[in-house]
């Protein structure tokens, strides 16, 4: 079983940033999970990020956080990072990082939805205030 443990969420002014982590164990081989990031905000659906390889090279980001949210990992400590910069109070909500182990050839289209992931962490909040 793999386990998802989100933290660094917090209560930010707008423009400022904070950086999420996500610590993934749990199986040994992680470096093959395409990896994502999800927000839902109050009386919303879930919705997508960010989706990336592990080792880097494809990312994709929801045109609500390109040029704004980093996606980074660091293998050493089998965790993915999600840097968020000029943070907006649309971007408040619970932010979820999902983990998919079936192989995949990551496309700008074909990780944005939840059903794509196999695994998921709790969640951490991310509050922006104005």
């Amino acid at each position: 079983q793999v386990q998802l443990v989100e933290s660094g969420g917090g209560l930010v002014q707008a423009g400022g940033s904070l950086r999420l982590s996500c610590a993934v164990s749990g199986r040994t081989f992680i470096s093959s999970y395409a990896m994502g990031w999800f927000r839902q905000a109050p009386g919303k659906e879930r919705e997508f990020v960010v989706a990336g390889n592990w080792n880097g090279g494809r990312t994709y980001y929801a045109d609500s956080v390109k040029g704004r949210f980093i996606i980074s990992r660091d293998n050493a400590k089998n965790t993915v990072y999600l840097q968020m910069n000029s943070l907006k109070p649309e971007d408040t909500a619970v932010y979820y990082c999902a983990a998919r182990s079936r192989p995949v050839v990551i496309t700008s289209t074909n990780l944005r939805s939840e059903s794509e992931y196999d695994y998921w962490g709790q969640g951490t909040q991310v509050t922006v205030s104005s």
